[in-house]
């Protein structure tokens, strides 16, 4: 396995050339560009551990068959930092240095965005994971996803706050800065008060900042029956405790942007009955599931977020894709990508329309309690 982290740190895994023996040598280079260092490095190190797990269990497999010819898959891991610019920077070095065949990820969409324009113009397959934004494979052909989309979600949060939640008035606090809280706030917003509600405040703040007192201020006066807070793990724990000292005690609304367990660690008991979106149960009663749990919890210690599920779903799709390529090229590899029309993953099942590469699949609504995330629901497109 080869990798390029924050330093130009290259080597090839003598484990994964042994899984792979001699005959089928990890010769198929896929691109990976995860959120290793930055402001949400926990995402980056989920799609880093599953990308790795998903390649051994392929290559141990006997790997790909691509036009008749077995293939090992070889990974390039790439560091986006979490920012624009690097996810863009990264696609480029993966397209034309490493020669890679496609590149899954960058995860959030701040480095998605970018990162699949630049694909597109080097037509170079691109799938991410986690990054929900619609602009992440708009009016392209290259770029697909495992993911649903703003769109999708914003009508399932909309149904929740409204129907679970009985609420008719919301406030909603929000990076504009940001891509995927910036959509999301946006699209909710729309959803909400199409299904009759009415938003009563509409905050903002600027990326970076750690005093959220104002807008909280200003939601509080606002009497609203909840509070949509689209923002990333790293900055949800500060908002609710800020909230929690100004005496603001309605429900808490969250995003998929909320998934990770450092979420919970870093918020405690001020993330205690808020709900949020999410991709996957990892305590699903469905054989799949359990088996892609147990095995990442034996190999990381953790139980694996929905970025590890959406990133081994990834690799999963694009084997599928490879083995269905009539020849080993870029071209071929994303022309199978796109006449796949329906994929069982961990995540759930994705159904791609055609002409799509957006999957049509269900979302899961969570709860905190007792420290830890409980599945509530499942909502359905």
């Amino acid at each position: 396995m080869k990798k390029r982290l924050a330093l130009p740190l290259l080597f090839l895994s003598g484990a994964l050339l042994g899984a792979c023996g001699k005959k089928n040598l990890p010769d198929l280079t896929i691109g990976v560009i995860a959120e290793l260092s930055g402001d949400i490095p926990a995402v980056g190190a989920s799609c880093k551990n599953a990308a790795e797990m998903a390649v051994t269990e392929i290559n141990d497999a006997g790997g790909v068959t691509v036009a008749g010819k077995a293939h090992g898959l070889n990974l390039v891991i790439e560091d986006s930092k979490g920012t624009a610019s690097e996810a863009a920077e990264a696609v480029k070095r993966l397209a034309k240095e490493d020669k890679v065949y496609a590149i899954v990820g960058p995860n959030a969409s701040v480095g998605a965005v970018p990162a699949s324009q630049v694909a597109e113009d080097a037509k170079v397959p691109l799938l991410s994971p986690w990054s929900t934004n619609p602009k992440t494979t708009a009016g392209k052909n290259w770029v697909f996803r495992a993911c649903f989309t703003d769109a999708f979600e914003g009508r399932v949060l909309a149904k929740f706050a409204q129907g679970y939640l009985r609420a008719t008035k919301a406030a909603v606090l929000y990076d504009p800065g940001s891509e995927a809280p910036r959509s999301q706030a946006e699209l909710f917003k729309t959803d909400f008060e199409e299904a009759g509600g009415k938003v009563v405040a509409f905050e903002t703040y600027k990326t970076g900042e750690k005093d959220f007192t104002a807008p909280l201020g200003r939601i509080k006066a606002a009497s609203p029956d909840i509070v949509f807070l689209p923002s990333y793990y790293n900055e949800v724990p500060l908002q609710l405790q800020q909230a929690h000292k100004l005496g603001l005690k309605v429900p808490f609304l969250g995003s998929d942007n909320w998934s990770s367990p450092e979420l919970i660690k870093l918020a405690g008991r001020d993330a205690e009955g808020a709900s949020f979106c999410n991709h996957y149960s990892p305590e699903a009663r469905i054989d799949a599931v359990a088996k892609f749990v147990t095995r990442y919890r034996n190999k990381y210690g953790q139980t694996p977020d929905d970025v590890a599920a959406l990133t081994y779903d990834s690799f999963k799709l694009l084997a599928k894709a490879l083995s269905g390529s009539a020849r080993l090229d870029r071209e071929a590899i994303r022309d199978a990508l796109a006449k796949i029309r329906e994929f069982e993953g961990v995540t759930g099942k994705m159904v791609f329309k055609e002409g799509s590469r957006d999957p049509v699949k269900s979302a899961v609504m969570m709860r905190v309690e007792g420290g830890k995330p409980v599945f509530l629901t499942n909502i359905d497109p």
